[in-house]
C-alpha cells in the first residue's frame, strides 16, 4: 500500500472536504539543458501573455572584454568548468555561471539561457 502525505478526500464523519482554491493553471516547467550546436530557440508564451525565447542549442556567444571595453561574437568550443553541476562539463551543457572555451579565450556566461534567448559572457583574464 502506498503512503501519501496528502490530506484525505473525506472527513472522519464520511463528508467530503471542499476545495479551498481552484487548481492553478500555470505550473513550473522542467529546465531546458542548452547544448553546443546549430542555433535553435523555442518561443514560449508564459503567464500574463509574456513571451520567453528559450534557447535549445547555441554555437555563438556575445562576449564582453573588460580590458578593451568592447563587445564581440565568439564561437563556443567547449564547457571548461561549471559550478552548478560538474556533470554538465562532460555533456557540454551551457547555463549561467558556466565557464566556456571560445576562440578568443575563456569566458563566463552571465545570462540565463532559458529565460532571455541570448548568450552573454564576460572574457576572463588569462593566467
Amino acid at each position: 500500500m502506498a503512503i501519501s502525505q496528502l490530506r484525505a478526500r473525506r472527513k472522519v464523519s464520511g463528508g467530503r472536504y471542499k476545495r479551498i482554491s481552484k487548481k492553478t493553471k500555470n505550473k513550473g516547467k522542467l529546465p531546458i539543458l542548452v547544448n553546443i550546436g546549430k542555433f535553435r530557440k523555442k518561443i514560449d508564451i508564459v503567464r500574463a501573455g509574456h513571451v520567453k525565447f528559450r534557447i535549445l542549442n547555441a554555437e555563438m556567444a556575445n562576449v564582453y572584454d573588460p580590458k578593451t571595453k568592447k563587445h564581440f561574437q565568439a564561437k563556443i568550443e567547449a564547457v571548461v568548468e561549471n559550478a552548478s553541476n560538474t556533470h554538465y562539463v562532460r555533456r557540454n551543457i551551457l547555463n549561467k555561471g558556466a565557464i566556456i572555451k571560445t576562440d578568443k579565450g575563456n569566458a563566463k556566461i552571465t545570462s540565463r539561457l532559458g529565460q532571455e534567448g541570448s548568450i552573454n559572457a564576460i572574457l576572463l583574464k588569462e593566467k
